[in-house]
């Protein structure tokens, strides 16, 4: 990959290779200022396309692919407004550096379900004036005015005549010409490309084994690091035997970084064996006492005081003629992804090169670019950056331990090192979504009805808040919970437990969720009230909730006579801006809970690719039922219990319902989709699960209540 600087990213046109290069610019840049990095503004240009030639297009594509489809949804947004020819699109992944910041971030990060959200007007608009240009370029050569020219599939046609002239004909002449300050940008009735259920283009190689994750990294003189880190967190190696594992056949060096001791040796095995050798004997610390006993003791009693201030509207101290009161509880989450961690590096005297299959490649002085450039002792121009492609993210490749391994490594070793995460390490190392509990507390009026509503949340930060503040991800959902309650209250307590927070899979939404809605149907049940007739009646005020809502009860036949044995469960939950509502359909089966069923119904604006947009519920289906049944991260001796998928259980195929996803047609913005079917799931199984047995869950996983046989 090349850099590119943000003044030739700007030009306004530029011959390269004989074709048309167009620039996107994201958000937008005050005038006259040169840009320099976020501090200036973090509105930087960030992608382009590419006409060839050969008739080519060519889309840079500024997201990490992990799975979520951007290396076709983006393309999409461009191919539709340059009337391309979809067979003649390639894709590049984007190199790292200011120029591909996320508007919506001020970093180059890809995350918060906003890929397509940021880019849907200034992709358009790459692609709109890069057809307005190779119309202009038709028409000169035709001696007439563009607005006698139309476009279709890669052809720019002279209206009324058989006269037509492939893009790749034009590149040339088209590159020559200003990019116009102006342009229109189709209407959605005209799309041929948005909206429509593409194949993705990244698929082929994946089938066939082309495509190259970032495990599949091969370079000349390429060594494998494994390092030994303490189990406890923030533990210290007391011992360790650097004879013995530099004894191992292959092992090169053996040197001590700041996350423990590296092996660096010929091959993953040899590095395993030189580990194993190692013998480490270590110094637990101040988590030595510290189990997840000990942390839901702190937590409960945190929610017994009150804490920072999230949300407070009118009087929360109004008594009604009923009051509800719950504890919830979630537990630490492992990622879990099916890649583990990983990275190579190679720091040379003046450089740094570094593969590494990433969230977060530059900006905010913490991404992949910085990260590197600090270790190696070079200026972040020295440093390139390749995004391979990432076998699972959800939040977890944003932080960057394994980044900080392998930079540290080859530096050591004076050669290209690729630090390798055990399964083991993967899990028993991670950045865990949040432990958290909440109590909370409504006050019913006399029909039932909740006047007050109280939530007073306990729960580690996802990242260290300001002084006296709370972590906002702690209170999604409570702070905009969208029920008409007149009093309501939020505060929150963020301690620092010790162990490794980080995003997971819908950040806070995705526990919150399971309070909000396991709790409103707790209110619905002691008003004597249906839960979707309870939840509607709240929601008046708010018409794309009540809109998913209902629409969700449509689809699944709510209120209809199911099969004995089974109960229905519903759940609503907006989380990125979008609008989710889900019914579960649930039995238990052999002493345990099974899910047949699960009906989605989603509000994410308007829809690039309806294929993309199911896979992804249907994954996000899959994680948070994954994480309602089984998943928990419990903490012994300052360390995680779980270390592998004997321990750690996962969904298994065997358990996987039935998911039908409706997309609600739409012509608001357009919002993310990769996260928000997660949240809604737990709640709804529980919910079903309180038809079925009478018993309110208020603890996650279900095996704390459900024990496995």
């Amino acid at each position: 990959m090349t850099s590119v600087s943000r003044r030739d990213f700007l030009r306004a046109s530029a011959a390269v290779g004989g074709g048309l290069v167009i620039a996107a610019q994201i958000g937008c840049e005050p005038r006259g200022q040169e840009a320099s990095g976020p501090a200036a503004t973090p509105f930087l240009p960030n992608a382009w396309v590419r006409v060839s030639t050969d008739g080519s297009v060519t889309v840079v594509v500024d997201r990490s692919e992990m799975g979520q489809g951007v290396l076709t949804a983006l393309p999409q947004l461009v191919a539709e407004e340059l009337d391309a020819d979809w067979t003649t699109v390639k894709v590049e992944q984007s190199p790292a550096g200011p120029a591909y910041y996320n508007a919506l971030f001020g970093i180059q990060g890809t995350g918060g379900s906003s890929s397509v959200r940021a880019a849907w007007q200034p992709l358009r608009e790459a692609g709109a004036k890069a057809r307005a240009m190779l119309i202009a370029a038709a028409a000169q050569q035709w001696g007439v005015t563009p607005d006698q020219c139309s476009t279709e599939a890669g052809f720019v046609i002279q209206t009324g005549t058989s006269k037509r002239l492939g893009y790749g004909k034009l590149a040339d002449a088209a590159s020559k010409l200003p990019v116009p300050e102006k342009i229109t940008l189709k209407d959605t009735k005209d799309f041929r490309i948005i909206g429509k259920s593409i194949a993705r283009l990244d698929l082929p190689d994946k089938v066939v084994g082309r495509a190259r994750f970032g495990l599949d990294v091969t370079i000349d003189g390429l060594l494998v690091a494994i390092v030994a880190r303490s189990p406890a967190y923030g533990g210290k190696p007391a011992k360790w035997d650097e004879a013995a594992a530099k004894a191992i056949p292959g092992v090169k060096h053996v040197v001590q970084i700041t996350s423990g001791i590296a092996v660096i040796a010929d091959g993953y095995w040899n590095a395993l064996k030189g580990i194993e050798a190692l013998a480490v004997q270590w110094d637990a610390g101040r988590m030595a006492g510290v189990s997840s006993q000990t942390i839901a003791r702190q937590l409960l009693a945190l929610t017994g005081k009150p804490g920072i201030v999230a949300r407070k509207e009118g009087n929360p101290a109004v008594r009604g003629v009923k009051t509800v009161e719950a504890v919830y509880e979630a537990p630490y989450l492992a990622h879990a992804c099916m890649e583990p961690m990983n990275a190579t590096a190679h720091v040379e005297a003046d450089k740094c090169t570094v593969w590494v299959p990433t969230q977060y490649q530059a900006g905010g002085g913490a991404g992949v670019l910085e990260v590197a450039a600090k270790i190696a002792g070079v200026p972040v121009e020295k440093v390139t950056v390749h995004t391979t492609l990432l076998g699972g993210g959800f939040g977890r490749r944003f932080n960057q331990d394994f980044v900080e391994d392998a930079v540290e490594a080859s530096k050591a070793a004076g050669a290209p090192v690729k630090v390798v995460y055990s399964r083991e390490d993967d899990i028993a190392h991670d950045f865990y979504r949040p432990i958290s509990t909440v109590r909370l507390t409504a006050q019913l009026d006399a029909t039932g009805a909740p006047i007050v509503w109280q939530a007073r949340v306990a729960s580690p930060p996802t990242m260290p808040p300001a002084k006296g503040q709370i972590d906002p991800a702690a209170v999604e959902g409570f702070a905009n919970l969208p029920y008409a309650i007149p009093n309501i209250l939020v505060d929150a307590h963020n301690p620092d437990l010790g162990v490794p927070c980080g995003f997971w899979r819908s950040v806070g939404s995705s526990q919150n969720g399971f309070f909000v809605e396991g709790f409103m149907d707790e209110l619905a049940a002691a008003a004597g009230k249906d839960p979707v007739e309870y939840r509607r009646a709240l929601l008046e005020k708010s018409p794309r909730h009540k809109r998913v809502l209902e629409m969700a009860a449509e689809k699944s036949g709510w209120g209809t006579p199911l099969p004995a044995g089974r109960a229905r469960g519903v759940a609503m939950v907006e989380s990125f801006g979008t609008f989710v509502a889900e019914v579960a359909e649930v039995s238990i089966e052999k002493g345990f809970p099974r899910v047949h069923r699960v009906v989605v119904v989603m509000d994410c604006g308007p829809v690039v690719n309806p294929d993309i947009v199911a896979a992804q519920v249907e994954g996000a289906i899959v994680m948070g039922l994954s994480a309602a049944l089984y998943e928990e991260i419990t903490i012994d001796g300052g360390k995680a219990v779980q270390t592998n998928f004997d321990s750690y259980r996962l969904l298994g195929l065997r358990e996987m319902p039935v998911v039908e996803v409706h997309l609600v047609p739409s012509t608001e913005p357009v919002t993310g989709v990769g996260e928000p079917a997660t949240p809604p799931i737990a709640p709804a199984v529980v919910n079903a699960i309180a038809v079925l047995t009478g018993k309110r869950i208020r603890r996650l996983p279900l095996t704390r209540e459900f024990p496995l046989a």
